[in-house]
């Protein structure tokens, strides 16, 4: 039988000024530790400490523009380094888990944020924390 999830529950967000992270489905509001799916608003300037974190991660934009900085891959031509990719209103990025990335929003974005297994503090490993 389908389970209607009537409202998300704002969980705390990372990062400056402060964005709103609406769970529909995940840990916090249904009890989810397989997936979960969260809306994002994200004002102008916001962004967050870099993180390596043990979960896919699917990113769809709907408004605005995402910034993912990510480490270049072993062999690129280009040599070490991060680099930035640019995700506007309509398209995706998928990041694997074990990958550095930073999410950024010079202008602004609206966007839905899907993790499997679920997004837990205790496995999005930012560079800011202590072990």
């Amino acid at each position: 039988m389908p389970t209607l999830v009537p409202t998300p529950t704002r969980v705390a967000a990372v990062g400056s000024p402060p964005k709103s992270i609406d769970e529909i489905v995940g840990r916090v509001n249904t009890g989810d530790d397989a997936i979960s799916v969260a809306m994002m608003r994200s004002p102008p300037g916001w962004n967050e400490p870099g993180q390596r974190p043990e979960f896919r991660e699917i990113t769809l934009v709907l408004a605005g523009a995402l910034n993912v900085e990510h480490e270049r891959a072993d062999g690129d031509p280009d040599g070490p380094g991060r680099v930035t990719l640019v995700v506007p209103a309509g398209q995706a990025v998928i990041t694997e888990p074990g990958e550095w990335i930073r999410y950024s929003t010079p202008e602004g974005a609206e966007y839905i944020a899907i993790c499997t297994p679920a997004f837990s503090p205790s496995t999005v490993h930012r560079d800011d924390d202590t072990p």
